[in-house]
């Protein structure tokens, strides 16, 4: 396994591009969007599956400036949720052919390990925003500012300004440990000394001076909900309240298919309803007016683009039932019948509206979830 790992993460542009390759032609395999696609369902979670772990594995490799990303203890959430979302085609098709409508009860048993998964996700990573669905880790770039703001072992410097205990740099790129930071690292250290029942004071005397001069290792405190609830207050319990409403939107659409069929608006206008309460929630906590003694959520470049994101998914509404079949497949075959007579256009518009109709029949296409 570990030869592979090595194997991957050196060539891991020449597997991305294999990967692109074999999940392109997947849609064009035999009996794509039939009533006997299982085989090719299966063939592209498979593919699905080895590429969440190739992903997995590029993430997780170690760099110079981070040498412990790859952290074995941690449960893998992102690779969990990326292989569910594979399967979760697959258990459709399967449950169809075999039960029939009773399909939603599998679907709704995937789409419940699937919210449980990003609820778990959601409260480990510190109750931050999911990206993508918790597939892609929400990893603050870091900066002197906002490291030295939030770590834990961060000390006032000359004037009263906030410095990162660690390796500072000058304007020649060299690495240099002030005074002030040497004196504070040791008043520090004599701290941890003096708590510590443990570890015999003549046994810190033994070490090397050394040791002193390193910085000291910043510990990040995971914020808890109480944290967040009492720092942030109102504007808090709404943040992770529109966190849950995502999370949890599309099993709740799922459920209320089962209860009233596909064909139903009460899901489909639920659903809806869901996402803009959630978002209304974002959009209250992160705007500029805000309450008095409430604090505002700056969101970083990654969570804006998920916000984007999010926004985008909407337009499935559109590929949704009874949306689609009341208004959105009629507009795709008069487009069709339009550009028919137009060489090659034609040809290519059918296909894609071809595609379009197939995949429109699978839910787990269409979820956005």
């Amino acid at each position: 396994m570990e030869a592979y790992k090595t194997w991957v993460r050196r060539n891991k542009d020449y597997v991305h591009s294999l990967e692109s390759l074999a999940n392109g032609l997947t849609w064009l395999l035999p009996e794509r969007f039939s009533t006997s696609e299982i085989g090719p369902e299966a063939v592209t979670a498979i593919l699905g599956i080895v590429t969440a772990v190739n992903e997995h594995i590029i993430d997780t490799a170690p760099s110079e400036r981070h040498p412990g990303s790859a952290d074995p203890s941690s449960f893998p959430y992102g690779l969990c949720i990326s292989a569910l979302k594979d399967l979760e085609t697959l258990i459709e098709v399967v449950a169809e052919q075999y039960y029939g409508d009773k399909k939603w009860n599998f679907i709704a048993v995937t789409e419940a390990i699937k919210v449980i998964v990003r609820l778990a996700l959601f409260r480990n990573s510190g109750y931050k925003m999911l990206l993508h669905g918790g597939e892609t880790p929400n990893v603050e770039q870091s900066s002197d500012d906002t490291s030295s703001q939030h770590s834990i072992g961060g000390f006032l410097g000359p004037g009263g300004h906030h410095q990162r205990p660690g390796w500072f740099q000058n304007n020649h790129g060299q690495n240099q440990w002030p005074t002030e930071g040497r004196a504070l690292s040791a008043l520090s250290r004599f701290g941890e000394r003096a708590r510590s029942m443990s570890d015999p004071a003549w046994v810190r005397r033994m070490q090397p001076q050394h040791a002193i001069m390193e910085p000291p290792t910043s510990t990040i405190k995971r914020p808890t909900l109480s944290m967040i609830l009492s720092e942030k207050g109102v504007n808090g319990a709404l943040f992770v309240l529109g966190e849950i409403l995502f999370i949890t939107r599309p099993l709740i659409y799922v459920l209320f298919i089962r209860r009233y069929g596909i064909r139903s608006w009460i899901p489909w206008f639920l659903s809806l309803s869901v996402d803009l309460v959630g978002f209304g929630f974002l959009s209250h906590v992160t705007k500029s007016g805000m309450v008095e003694r409430e604090q505002k959520f700056h969101l970083s470049a990654s969570e804006k683009d998920e916000v984007k994101r999010r926004k985008l998914l909407w337009a499935l509404y559109l590929m949704r039932e009874p949306f689609f079949g009341k208004y959105t497949r009629q507009k795709l075959e008069s487009t069709e019948r339009l550009l028919e007579p137009v060489p090659l256009i034609g040809i290519l518009t059918g296909k894609i509206v071809e595609l379009i109709i197939g995949a429109q029949t699978r839910y787990t296409y269409m979820s956005g979830s």
